[in-house]
């Protein structure tokens, strides 16, 4: 059997999910959880060969979660399920350690036959995804300079998202100008709804 965790914040479809993979007589769902703080304690409880993360969740994302997982268990594979595929969200996933990534409007199949592919050892990419990522490029923005851009996404105050950063305000200013420039956007908010697009974020 492969064992098979499931991480989603919208419980209808995380069942939905679980619903279609437990009809697999190979497969067995042996851990639900809504947040991305949750995956890595299910992990360690239930040792699954297989995590399907969800890219946005509240208590950390998807990719942060794959990240944390294949350093706490090394013997799960990573399949980031998304309903945004954004280029610069496959390739985060992937420096996350993900074996996989899927977006959420694919077949049915395409997705049982990935949990089996990565569980095999290989590597299953949705290739439309694959060919924008490589047409785009990387994202330009620092860790810090994303970091920044997260921060002040609410509309926060440069004094907010330093204080929130714990950096001087001075620093602030200068990451978000960096990311308004990298982004060729003219205001912090357009920096902020670009590189969410791009799945820079």
């Amino acid at each position: 059997m492969i064992k098979v965790l499931l991480a989603d914040d919208q419980a209808l479809v995380r069942g939905a999910l679980a619903a279609l993979l437990g009809l697999e007589p190979d497969i067995e769902v042996v851990a639900q959880v809504g947040s991305g703080a949750e995956v890595v304690p299910a992990a360690l409880r239930t040792e699954p060969d297989v995590a399907l993360l969800d890219v946005q969740m509240p208590g950390g994302d998807g990719l942060d979660a794959a990240g944390a997982l294949r350093s706490a268990l090394p013997t799960c594979r990573v399949v980031v399920l998304t309903t945004f595929g954004r280029p610069g969200y496959l390739a985060r996933a992937m420096r996350a350690g993900a074996s996989g990534f899927v977006v959420k409007d694919a077949p049915p199949e395409q997705l049982v036959d990935a949990v089996r592919r990565v569980h095999a050892g290989l590597r299953v990419v949705d290739p439309t995804l694959a060919a924008e990522s490589l047409s785009s490029g990387t994202s330009p923005l620092t860790d810090r300079e994303r970091d920044v851009l997260v921060a002040a996404a609410d509309g926060s105050t440069v004094a907010a998202v330093a204080a929130r950063l714990h950096l001087s305000e001075g620093t602030v200013r200068n990451h978000l100008s960096a990311a308004i420039g990298k982004t060729s956007a003219r205001t912090r908010a357009e920096a902020v709804r670009l590189a969410d697009e791009r799945g820079w974020l």
